[in-house]
């Protein structure tokens, strides 16, 4: 399952959290294990992407205001 585009950082980071317990929690089949865990694998470059993105803003933004 991948996550959709459009989901929000908070969203993306959310379910990454839930998918965490549900793995920690040890007791899933290994072919619904694997899938959860390729879910969150594209959740956490989402989750970094997103993050990068906000920090180029930031960049964006202190070099603007420099500029001043």
């Amino acid at each position: 399952m991948n996550p959709e585009p459009e989901l929000s950082f908070e969203e993306a980071l959310a379910r990454l959290e839930a998918l965490v317990e549900e793995l920690e929690g040890g007791d899933l089949p290994l072919a619904e294990a694997l899938a959860k865990f390729e879910e969150g694998m594209t959740l956490k470059a989402l989750c970094a992407q997103k993050l990068q993105e906000a920090e180029a803003k930031v960049e964006e933004w202190k070099a603007a205001a420099a500029e001043e």
